[in-house]
């Protein structure tokens, strides 16, 4: 995989593509570490609630990215059914900033959308601010569209763009290799169940 190197903030390392491991989600001794990377990026963490519903019923959906031993990434996703759909949804996506721009948001969303796709997922969806511009440009990369504007979306006042990805017929879907391999600057949060909604529905 590619990699674009951009400095953010002064000392910031360059790191190759291949230097960074990718792993599933393993187990409890995973969930400290998504806790914390996620927590430290946001100004509203999720409760724990919120992360055991996501990585207890779907582990094969998440997704960590180290870097010699550290935590630097992470995906959590869902499917299910939704009004006679099965599909995948994004619910968080997040790489702490000395390591964006390098493509690991990519390849971290991209094994999760392989497994939904895999698993018979004919679409994902997730919610990004409308001024996220890096996110909603690395989807667009990946193939999403723009289906929906959500108004005053999250608890700072900001839109939200709902995003979706449609899956063709397995015959004619693309391999996921051919997806975009860079990536943006950003951070992602997305809209989770109904009981955490009042709490968490902040943009990036």
């Amino acid at each position: 995989m590619e990699t674009k190197r951009e400095e953010e903030g002064s000392g910031a390392e360059l790191v190759d593509a291949s230097e960074i491991e990718y792993v599933s989600y393993g187990g409890e001794h995973h969930l400290p570490l998504i806790m914390h990377l996620v927590d430290q990026e946001l100004s509203e963490p999720y409760s724990i609630f919120t992360y055991r519903y996501f990585v207890y019923l779907w582990p094969h959906l998440s997704f960590l990215a180290f870097h010699e031993g550290k935590c630097v990434g992470t995906v959590v996703c869902k499917m299910g059914e939704h009004r006679n759909t099965f599909r995948g949804y994004i619910a968080m996506l997040v790489v702490i900033k000395p390591y964006r721009g390098r493509g690991i948001a990519t390849e971290l969303v991209t094994r999760s959308i392989r497994v939904m796709m895999e698993s018979g997922c004919e679409e994902v969806t997730l919610e990004a601010e409308v001024t996220n511009k890096g996110a909603l440009a690395l989807y667009g990369r990946l193939g999403f569209i723009r289906s929906k504007r959500l108004f005053r979306y999250y608890l700072n006042g900001v839109d939200a763009f709902r995003l979706k990805l449609l899956f063709p017929r397995p015959e004619l879907h693309p391999s996921l290799s051919m997806m975009a391999d860079t990536d943006e600057t950003f951070r992602h949060e997305d809209h989770i169940p109904s009981e955490e909604s009042s709490e968490l529905h902040r943009g990036l």
